[in-house]
């Protein structure tokens, strides 16, 4: 029997955005189907074969976070990238401890959305054994990159991961705000991080931070 084709669901409350992206998505052969809210997608989405969500953090009613949260609570399993024009530290660390695939702030470029949305699928059409290694796997790169890290950068890391801003981790490590700011790029370029959402996600993975 083949493989039923992935499916990547849009929900946003602007239509122009919903075109646009699956316009994109169909560029590369990936088919999609749009939702105007997150209402409507918890009333017609029907779970079943490799799929994942994109999603816009601020609509009117429900909203992406709290569609997000809505999906866990019912255990399913359906990748789920979060995008927003507003974001800030705290919205990306709620999203990332809530299991999100990915946290990306407009304006992000067309690749980073594709290359954020194969990783997505790919997770979705893993099978439970091949999935669980590939955890493990990641758990041993992200704790040997830890382990590359100074005690001053990790402890600026787990103070960041929790969504603590630069003058707060400076006040609590009394340092200067430009010295948190250059242990956090120090931080992020070891960990291989490509955004806070990546740095959380690995925080995660390593225990560092707790979902």
């Amino acid at each position: 029997m083949p493989r039923p084709e992935p499916i990547v669901h849009i929900v946003d409350d602007e239509a122009a955005i919903r075109d646009s992206l699956a316009m994109l998505l169909r560029s590369v052969g990936l088919a999609s189907r749009t939702w105007s809210s997150a209402q409507e997608f918890l009333s017609g989405y029907a779970p079943g074969g490799p799929a994942c969500l994109i999603v816009d953090v601020r609509m009117p009613g429900m909203s992406g976070l709290e569609l997000q949260e809505a999906l866990r609570a019912r255990a399913d399993p359906l990748p789920v990238v979060i995008v927003t024009g507003h974001g800030d530290v705290s919205m990306a660390v709620r999203a990332m401890k809530n299991g999100a695939a990915d946290f990306l702030e407009k304006p992000f470029n067309d690749q980073t959305l594709l290359d954020t949305v194969h990783r997505a699928l790919a997770a979705a059409g893993t099978a439970g054994g091949a999935a669980g290694g590939a955890a493990a796997a990641d758990r041993t790169a992200v704790a040997a990159r830890l382990n590359a890290l100074t005690p001053r950068e990790r402890e600026v890391m787990e103070l960041v991961a929790e969504g603590r801003p630069n003058k707060v981790v400076a006040t609590r490590l009394g340092l200067s705000t430009r010295t948190v700011e250059v242990h956090r790029a120090k931080v992020m370029e070891k960990m291989g991080a490509r955004s806070l959402a990546d740095l959380v996600r690995m925080a995660i993975a390593a225990e560092v931070l707790r979902p």
